[in-house]
């Protein structure tokens, strides 16, 4: 395992965004899914990326010395379980009693070897962990070990799941079935994306769904932010962008996701 490694985009230090308390989180590359409104596009591809920011280039003409204005940015950069590890235990005396580490991406379960060596070093540390994931992958071995779960169910009707996500969610439903099993905690959230998910009656159908499990901890509804689209522009991809939601739409949305 010494020499196992992954492709890390960021590693962030005092989050209190992804997790039970202070956490640390770490930003897997690597994702099978294609969200037409992804806030890390660049986590999408496995492989490190160029980013440019030409608003910040200042012409200096020394771009393969090194950009010194940050107009390109090198996205990705391989690191071993060692590495990420110590940068994890950097923070280990802010965790208290909730906080800990955070395997992020892209799709952190793309990375299960990697996770099983990180889970282990961190409960070995007395370290809790956590996962954002999607849920399009399941590995019976990485959840079960895991303290919490965060997962996203994006779209409830599978049409739309397919067009806007890239695949069927059929696999995601029987991916939460399988995580309430294990008795793994889980907190299930979805983004609102005006005229994608935005009605009373796909998130009713999200919420009539995560009824059935015992585990699941809470439901929450998370406002579209174009963040991705600067990102976007950098990475050289499509431009894609949304409404952000009403805080008057968010609650009426938020009163239907009632558990």
């Amino acid at each position: 395992m010494s020499d196992l490694k992954a492709i890390v985009t960021e590693i962030e230090r005092s989050s209190f965004e992804d997790g039970p308390g202070l956490r640390t989180v770490v930003f897997f590359k690597g994702c099978p899914l294609h969200c037409k409104w992804c806030h890390n596009p660049e986590c999408i591809s496995p492989e490190p990326q160029m980013m440019f920011y030409p608003e910040k280039c200042i012409g200096c003409g020394l771009c393969e010395k090194g950009c010194f204005a940050g107009a390109k940015v090198l996205c990705g950069k391989e690191m071993t379980a060692e590495e990420i590890f110590s940068q994890i235990l950097l923070d280990k005396d802010y965790y208290v009693k909730d906080g800990g580490v955070t395997f992020s991406g892209g799709e952190p379960m793309m990375q299960p070897q990697m996770l099983k060596s990180l889970i282990l070093k961190c409960k070995s540390a007395g370290i809790k962990t956590a996962i954002e994931t999607s849920l399009c992958i399941f590995d019976c071995e990485v959840l079960s070990q895991i303290d919490f779960v965060m997962a996203d169910f994006k779209i409830f009707n599978n049409q739309k799941h397919i067009e806007y996500v890239g695949i069927d969610n059929e696999i995601i439903k029987e991916n939460f079935k399988k995580l309430d099993k294990l008795g793994v905690p889980f907190l299930v959230r979805t983004p609102i994306i005006p005229g994608i998910n935005d009605t009373v009656e796909e998130i009713s159908a999200i919420r009539d769904f995560l009824k059935q499990f015992k585990n699941i901890k809470g439901y929450e509804l998370l406002p579209y932010h174009p963040l991705g689209v600067t990102k976007q522009k950098a990475l050289g991809l499509p431009i894609t962008e949304f409404p952000i939601p009403t805080d008057t739409q968010m609650e009426v949305l938020k009163q239907h996701a009632k558990l």
